[in-house]
């Protein structure tokens, strides 16, 4: 997710106040236009690397246009309903957005994004995504595949993001766990709950509470629904031994003394508080594994001695990461897949410009100020390349980066994936009461019930 974690990953309270900053930003982000009559695009933004989005817009704006950025809600939820008002409502001004890549299916099948093709784009970009979604071109697959619909391009990715399993060291070498070799979700849970440790996941009633189920289903072989191209008549398959595999998972954590006092309205930034405790005798007190977005390195970098995060040096270099745990002993996890595309608005009243913004906006250099200075990875293996010939980032954690989102799972890519979305929360919800016994078929049915138009959310 952008995340915004998920459309992308939410960096707490910094994001927040990049956002009310950019109240002060002057005449760059003015709303009534470019001067002398040159167009203004507006370009919606998620509250992530703001103040990188800020200098982006001055940079990418030419003689031809201005850009003018305006910042969408914290949740990926809220950023939906505000972008599908103005679509809906075919409003010529939604220039440019930022889109968390499960947005795209909808607004595509919706008529409401400009496709990108060869002829509007410089150097065939549309062919070149369809490429690399095959495994042979420039930009990551995990990527590519997020803008693709319908056998056209919607989109452009602009950063990749994925989650992996943050740690502390000294907790997983009390506990007797290899690193080196893949972890499950069973041994994770137990080995924080036996050297007073904890587990911090993603698992509020919201987008990234289904980002950790359908890892866990896919993690175990499965899909929470098929055959998406149908519309509301996909595949319904939650209910099945991937599903149950999954639920046993969160029933596991949610009964573990590793469980986190606040799980049932957990999110990204709630458990980044517990790696480093200010009391390590304390109940819990010697960190955790935690799945978060690859936001997490540069945040913990960035808040060394500063109270929060780690105490100093000694303590950051006890930071460790490895792929997200297996659902199922002997199986490859399938790692989240989010990050933010760029879509243009197909009501726009200047299209071609505003996929010149898109392009100018998405280019190599903005992948790699991102991750530099946002924490927020490339799309692109030559961005990848670049940061990591920075030196800002252990070499083996910008593999691991790379490889979790060639290799992870998106979650469905369906025009209907917001009442996907809503079904599963309502049934999953809380973690305390799932039950491998019954909440696959509730689920399921209830899904399966929404997608028919038998039942309402």
């Amino acid at each position: 997710m952008s995340q915004s974690p998920p459309s992308g990953a939410h960096r707490g309270q910094r994001g927040l106040a990049a956002a009310a900053a950019l109240l002060l930003v002057p005449a760059l982000l003015s709303a009534c236009g470019g001067s002398s009559g040159t167009p203004t695009l507006t370009w919606y933004i998620n509250p992530d690397g703001v103040d990188t989005f800020v200098k982006r817009a001055a940079e990418c704006s030419t003689d031809e246009y201005d850009i003018d950025i305006q910042v969408l809600p914290t949740s990926a939820t809220d950023q939906r309903v505000q972008l599908a008002r103005r679509l809906a409502a075919e409003d010529s001004s939604t220039d440019l957005m930022n889109l968390d890549p499960v947005f795209v299916p909808e607004f595509a099948n919706a008529g409401w994004l400009a496709e990108v093709t060869d002829d509007n784009t410089e150097d065939d970009l549309a062919s070149t995504i369809v490429q690399s979604a095959e495994g042979e071109g420039e930009y990551l697959t995990g990527a590519a595949e997020t803008v693709t619909w319908d056998d056209g391009v919607y989109a452009i990715p602009l950063w990749a993001n994925t989650q992996v399993l943050w740690y502390r060291r000294s907790l997983a070498e009390a506990a007797g766990l290899d690193m080196t070799q893949p972890v499950t979700w069973e041994q994770v849970i137990q080995a924080a709950a036996d050297n007073n440790g904890s587990v911090g996941v993603q698992a509020n009633r919201y987008e990234a509470y289904v980002v950790l189920i359908n890892a866990l289903v896919q993690g175990a072989g499965g899909d929470i629904v098929s055959n998406t191209e149908a519309g509301r008549d996909a595949d319904v398959d939650i209910d099945s031994d991937a599903g149950r595999a999954a639920a046993e998972v969160i029933k596991m954590l949610a009964a573990s003394p590793a469980a986190q006092s606040d799980l049932s309205v957990s999110n990204e930034g709630t458990s980044l508080g517990r790696m480093f405790p200010a009391a390590p005798s304390a109940p819990q007190g010697a960190g955790e594994f935690m799945v978060n977005w690859t936001f997490v390195y540069k945040n913990y970098l960035d808040t060394v001695g500063q109270g929060g995060g780690p105490a100093d040096e000694e303590a950051f270099d006890d930071l460790g990461w490895a792929r997200y745990p297996a659902t199922v002993e002997g199986e490859d996890s399938k790692p989240p897949i989010g990050g933010i595309d760029i879509g243009v608005g197909a009501y726009s009243s200047h299209p071609e410009l505003a996929m010149k913004a898109a392009q100018c906006i998405t280019a190599t250099d903005m992948q790699v100020d991102l991750a530099l200075t946002d924490g927020l990875m490339p799309s692109t293996n030559a961005a990848y390349d670049e940061v990591a010939a920075s030196g800002d980032y252990p070499e083996d954690l910008i593999e691991l980066f790379r490889t979790s989102v060639d290799e992870g799972g998106p979650r469905p890519k369906s025009a209907f994936y917001g009442v996907i979305s809503s079904a599963i929360q309502a049934r999953w919800h809380s973690p305390a009461t799932v039950d491998p016994d019954s909440t696959p078929k509730k689920s399921g049915d209830y899904l399966q019930a929404v997608l028919e138009g038998k039942a309402l959310l």
